[in-house]
């Protein structure tokens, strides 16, 4: 199967990605991120460990600690899911990824939902979801500005 884009092709800002990295330790930086994100106006209302789950259920798995926070703006949300036909209900919420490069250094990534809607065809290519993608887009700006406060 061909991708009907060439990957490649595609730079950060086209996905809006982000990475950072905290010098604290793995649950220190989750608190700091989930309060990073909720003070720029999101909620937490999903988050789990795939280490802890594959360490528990794959044979040899041995994950280094990595952690997933589902953020969401509730306002953002039901925008995006009015302009997209409901679809990118699919890809909610909006992914923050804490992981443990090595004890006492921890990778912070974020893409944007928004913006790769956009580019896969679940959000239409016009105004309004433009200014979704920037509304969020601000958003996560915050948030990653509030990172620095550690």
């Amino acid at each position: 199967m061909s991708l009907p884009i060439d990957p490649r092709e595609l730079d950060d800002e086209d996905i809006g990605e982000k990475r950072a990295t905290l010098e604290m330790d793995h649950e220190e930086a989750i608190e700091h991120v989930r309060q990073a994100f909720t003070d720029a106006g999101f909620g937490v209302p999903a988050e789990f460990s795939p280490s802890e789950l594959l360490n528990e259920k794959v044979e040899d798995a041995d994950r280094d600690p990595y952690y997933v926070l589902g953020a969401c703006n509730p306002g953002m949300a039901d925008r995006a899911l009015d302009g997209s036909e409901n679809r990118i209900g699919a890809i909610f919420p909006c992914n923050v990824v804490v992981w443990e490069e090595e004890p006492g250094k921890q990778v912070v990534y974020h893409v944007s939902i928004m913006r790769i809607a956009r580019l896969v065809g679940m959000a239409p290519d016009d105004e309004a979801w433009d200014d979704i993608v920037a509304e969020t887009g601000d958003l996560v700006d915050e948030a990653w500005a509030n990172l620095d406060t550690a």
